[in-house]
């Protein structure tokens, strides 16, 4: 069950209905609102909590009730008179015994030594701590996936812009084609080249739209509804590097606050108490029991037509302390040792994996960020050559300095271009999270700043399928 404070759950209920999420920011909210991933690692968290209340109730008294009503019969072919003692006597016949006992009373259990209880509760509490880091490090991960899967709808509407001009440019340059062929100004070729480049940019443009309701269908299943008006970049966005510490500072921030690898280094203090846990099977163990019992019983004696009745009733406190000391256990209490011991160093092993994986994708992260505002001004650029060139094309197939294939192929490589562009400007984004995350420093504010970027309409209209 996807459950969230009552602070987000107004500020999501204020939001339009459905259709309203209109940037990043809105999006996030109801990702936050309706994702299963974050929920699971929220209900995941809960549970592993619950495992420290539990071993630390192992230290507390345990206090238990117990009532009892039984009966019993027996039948016997004879029994031993001892009504005169210096005179026991053997009497034949079927002696037939009705016993019916009724008892309660209350049981205390308290722990005054067993090493283990201490250890195990070391051990949850250390889970305890690695399950908020785990849930804080999930929180970041559904902000990039939320980004990622916002960015890949913006790229594959600007894609399909392109398409739909390519295709439009195509039509014009194959009906040109045709008009020059009837007044035999063209050969066939050029019909044919023509129609062959208008007709794959017809079948490009059916896969683009697929792919764009598809980018959509991705953003929908982490907000749990359909989501529509999305704002993208502006023409004139161009991109710059947050305030830098050096790539150096970014790896020793990330180590520091990482939440993946705090969680890690708290799983690995959960497994070195279980090591401890393990060897308290050596230990000896001291508890202390208690209780107050009372019970009474009713016996009927029937012998002969004759019913003989009695009763007996007892009540009263007991105390004691129970010593236990391990002495063999079949190697079992070892075994478990050598267990722990290399499940431990399986924890350690994967923090040292972690923790190198982390420096590489925060230098990596950094690096990419940096090449990204480069690349971005690089493919604009070279977006306003792709498209001088195909303008400059078009004017010299008109004066027959040009051939439609020429113009064709310049097509072909504004498409490319402006698909290029695009991707280069919402990997620059996404670059900015991706870095902040590894950092451990990303949270809403992050959303805020690349949010307050987004602020045109995006470059194609698309009316997703179920909304």
């Amino acid at each position: 069950m996807i459950r969230r404070p009552l602070v987000l759950a107004l500020v999501v209920a204020l939001l339009p209905a459905v259709a309203s999420a209109e940037d990043l920011l809105q999006t996030y909210e109801l990702a936050r609102n309706g994702d299963p991933q974050l929920s699971a690692a929220e209900s995941s968290r809960l549970a592993t909590k619950e495992g420290a209340v539990q071993a630390r109730a192992a230290l507390l008294p345990s206090l238990t009730g117990s009532a009892t009503l039984s009966k019993s019969r027996n039948t016997a072919p004879s029994f031993t008179d001892n009504s005169d003692p210096t005179n026991p006597v053997e009497v034949a016949g079927n002696l037939t015994t009705e016993t019916t006992t009724r008892s309660y009373g209350v049981d205390l259990r308290q722990m005054i030594y067993d090493r283990s209880r201490f250890t195990t509760l070391k051990s949850r509490n250390a889970l305890s701590q690695a399950s908020d880091f785990q849930l804080e490090s999930a929180g970041d991960t559904l902000i990039t996936r939320t980004s990622a899967a916002y960015f890949n709808v913006l790229v594959q509407l600007e894609t399909l812009a392109a398409a739909e001009a390519a295709e439009t440019a195509l039509k014009k340059q194959f009906d040109y084609a045709s008009k020059r062929l009837e007044v035999g100004l063209a050969p066939i070729t050029d019909v044919h080249e023509a129609r062959a480049q208008y007709d794959n940019a017809r079948a490009n443009t059916i896969l683009v739209r697929n792919a764009v309701e598809d980018a959509y269908q991705a953003l929908s299943e982490i907000t749990g509804q359909p989501i529509r008006n999305l704002k993208g970049l502006p023409d004139d966005f161009k991109p710059a590097l947050p305030e830098s510490q050096g790539v150096d500072g970014w790896v020793q921030t990330a180590i520091e606050n990482n939440p993946a690898l705090r969680a890690k280094e708290f799983q690995v203090q959960s497994a070195e108490a279980d090591v401890e846990t393990a060897r308290s099977g050596h230990w000896p163990t001291l508890y202390l029991t208690g209780g107050y019992d009372k019970s009474k019983s009713w016996t009927d004696r029937t012998f002969g037509g004759n019913t003989f009745e009695s009763d007996s009733e007892g009540r009263g406190p007991s105390l004691g302390i129970t010593l236990s000391v391990p002495i063999f256990a079949g190697g079992a209490t070892q075994s478990g040792v050598r267990q722990a011991l290399a499940t431990r160093d399986v924890a350690s092993d994967e923090l040292e994996q972690q923790k190198r994986a982390l420096v590489r994708n925060a230098r990596n992260a950094y690096q990419t960020l940096v090449a990204g505002v480069s690349e971005v001004e690089a493919r604009r650029l070279a977006l306003v050559s792709a498209r001088s060139a195909y303008e400059a094309s078009q004017v010299g197939l008109e004066v027959g300095t040009r051939t439609v294939l020429d113009v064709l192929i310049n097509q072909q490589n504004l498409f490319t271009a402006q698909q290029a562009y695009a991707q280069a400007k919402y990997n620059y984004l996404q670059n900015r999270l991706l870095l902040e995350q590894a950092a451990g420093t990303l949270d809403v504010s992050d959303v805020q700043d690349i949010n307050r970027l987004l602020t045109a309409e995006p470059a194609a209209k698309f009316e997703p399928s179920g909304g």
